[in-house]
């Protein structure tokens, strides 16, 4: 049976709540709590680690372990990013070309030894891993990328979420009216949405007048944390024969 979830018009839902929720959480951590980016990464990475290790240990998909996995991934990846763009001072570009390179890496390691990206065809440990790293590494570019498009490319933060939303659409459009593969969309698409959720959470926190709604990183985290663990409620009772959500097969 398989361990991950259906991709459905809900999963695209949970992940870009779970992904924006990483972002105002892991700020929450990082800078509301004072933190700091270097320990909040390693007490999010150690989280991470106990997550992944659970994931890997079950048998079977559970709904709440998996997206404990994947809000891992994205609040770690958000301490992560910060700490290599800021602290080590990389800044957002190189960051974002030095997190692009690791995760084609990953992929193409991946694809070189499993022979498939699809999300379908994982059956081997070594698959997972690659699947957990690729979502690690995507997550974290996905925070470098929205803060540099933000901030960097001069959209601000509404701009960079409209950006990032138009190119997910241009991929909807590419699911439905062409024939371009659909390991290649679902990963463009698994990596967009990442940006676009850190782009919409900073939209959620940052102070008016820096174009955000102001309602401030724990506000935000607790919102969003109602919509995802509501949603994944909803998926996991609604009867199985009612399926409104078309599967967009990976």
């Amino acid at each position: 049976m398989s361990k991950l979830p259906k991709i459905t018009l809900y999963f695209w839902i949970m992940k870009i709540c779970a992904t924006t929720l990483g972002e105002t959480a892991g700020d929450l951590l990082s800078m509301t709590l004072k933190v700091g980016y270097a320990a909040s990464s390693l007490i999010l990475v150690s989280l991470f680690a106990v997550a992944l290790g659970a994931q890997l240990k079950s048998k079977v998909h559970h709904a709440f372990l998996y997206w404990a996995v994947i809000l891992a991934t994205s609040t770690a990846g958000t301490t992560m990013s910060d700490y290599m763009d800021r602290t080590l001072k990389l800044g957002y570009m190189k960051g974002s070309i030095l997190l692009v390179s690791i995760l084609m890496i990953v992929l193409a390691a991946w694809k070189y030894s499993e022979g498939s990206l699809s999300v379908e065809h994982i059956k081997t440990r070594k698959a997972e891993l690659f699947y957990w790293f690729a979502i690690l590494f995507s997550n974290t570019l996905g925070t470098a990328l929205g803060d540099f498009l933000a901030d960097d490319s001069g959209l601000g933060f509404a701009g960079g979420a409209a950006l990032i939303g138009g190119l997910l659409g241009v991929i909807i459009l590419g699911f439905y009216f062409t024939k371009i593969s659909r390991v290649l969309l679902f990963w463009l698409a698994f990596i967009l949405t990442r940006p676009f959720g850190a782009t919409v959470g900073d939209v959620l926190t940052k102070a008016s007048d820096q174009g955000g709604l102001n309602l401030g990183t724990l506000k935000a985290s607790l919102v969003l944390l109602g919509i995802l663990v509501a949603v994944i409620f909803y998926t996991k009772n609604r009867h199985p024969a009612v399926d409104l959500a078309p599967e967009l097969t990976a």
